[in-house]
């Protein structure tokens, strides 16, 4: 950036030609990258759960780092890996009957395999060293059999096994949003 700025100003004043050196070089530093977190809200959602039915799931997600992240995808745990029911939307007290074990909730479109990967609708950019708030639409399932200890129940979704994630400049998404994965 110096040798630029004075070979231009060499260049305006004398008519010189100012050229660069063989062998010239200059350094950079790439920023160092933390993993992003993503977080359940108490909040409850707009379409809930019901036995054979799919509800919303609301979910904070934070970016630590210096530049805005897009999430494009995420990667979820079998279908019979289940969301703990709790008693209030501060998920601090166990629903009796309704456990990881026993509620039948899990995210939608789950598969037997783990880590089955999943695009979300559109892009959700995280800007830098922010958070956004986003309703994951119909993305949580309730089966038939669940049972009726988890009747008007808050449930903290099991843990994804990934996502989908690059770093780079991008307009970041308002919050709160809205998202969803349909396969």
């Amino acid at each position: 950036m110096g040798m630029a700025l004075v070979g231009g100003a060499a260049y305006g004043v004398t008519n010189w030609v100012v050229g660069l050196s063989a062998g010239s070089s200059g350094e950079g530093e790439a920023a160092s990258v933390s993993n992003i977190g993503i977080a359940a809200v108490a909040s409850p959602a707009a379409n809930q759960l019901f036995p054979g039915g799919v509800g919303d799931v609301v979910a904070i997600i934070t970016n630590p780092n210096s530049f805005p992240v897009s999430l494009t995808g995420v990667n979820l745990p079998t279908n019979v890996t289940y969301a703990g029911g709790f008693t209030t939307s501060s998920l601090a007290t166990a629903q009796t009957g309704c456990s990881t074990s026993t509620s039948d909730v899990l995210w939608n479109f789950a598969t037997g395999t783990s880590g089955s990967a999943h695009t979300l609708t559109s892009a959700l950019i995280i800007g830098a060293n922010a958070t956004i708030t986003v309703t994951l639409t119909d993305d949580a399932s309730m089966t038939p059999s669940t049972p009726a200890a988890c009747e008007n129940t808050y449930f903290s979704m099991p843990s994804l096994t990934g996502i989908a994630a690059t770093g780079g400049a991008a307009t970041p998404t308002s919050s709160p949003t809205s998202d969803s994965w349909t396969s």
